[in-house]
């Protein structure tokens, strides 16, 4: 019975985290749009693209690691192994959230945004391809929101589940000298 317990409160906290997490990836994604489109200098575009860029990166690895220590101060028997689980969990729902938003961003909300940027690479590079070649990229552009879902998901999914790995060493934090008892003399 407590280990259903600890299994429902593990995958509830894992949503909430991966629904965090995925709202963070998920608002850089809109915060980048009109970064790339303003008409503001190259260097001060890249500048804020690279600081919002460093924000979300280092925001999604103190959120992770916030959620795994919530975890661990909610329920006295988790331990190294259950973290880690905690966060496979969160690296799944959030790349799932965030797949699913950058799927809807290229299909329904910035179609328009990509369809303008897709046909300028397009004339770009209509001289140096011949009819086949502008056929196959057409058929592939138009296949495009379907390869960026799998792709960010599985991306997503693997970054999250190293990251999970690596703060779950330390969450909680093992105790070396616990099963130390000295020489009784």
């Amino acid at each position: 019975m407590e280990q259903n317990v600890i299994q429902r409160n593990m995958w509830n906290t894992g949503a909430v985290g991966g629904a965090v997490l995925g709202a963070v990836s998920a608002a850089y994604l809109f915060l980048s749009h009109p970064l790339g489109s303003s008409e503001m200098p190259v260097f001060i575009s890249m500048l804020a693209s690279g600081v919002l860029w460093l924000a979300k990166f280092a925001g999604c690895i103190f959120l992770m690691g916030f959620f795994m220590k919530k975890f661990v101060s909610a329920d006295s028997n988790a331990d190294n192994s259950a973290t880690f689980r905690l966060g496979m969990i969160m690296a799944f729902t959030s790349a799932l959230i965030f797949s699913a938003v950058s799927y809807a961003d290229m299909t329904f909300i910035s179609a328009d945004r990509y369809a303008e940027q897709f046909d300028m690479i397009m004339q770009q590079m209509s001289s140096a391809m011949d009819t086949n070649t502008m056929n196959a990229m057409d058929r592939m552009i138009e296949r495009l929101p379907e390869f960026t879902f799998f792709s960010n998901f599985i991306y997503c999914t693997l970054y999250g589940i190293v990251l999970a790995y690596i703060l779950s060493r330390n969450i909680p934090r093992i105790d070396p000298f616990a099963n130390y008892k000295p020489d009784e003399q």
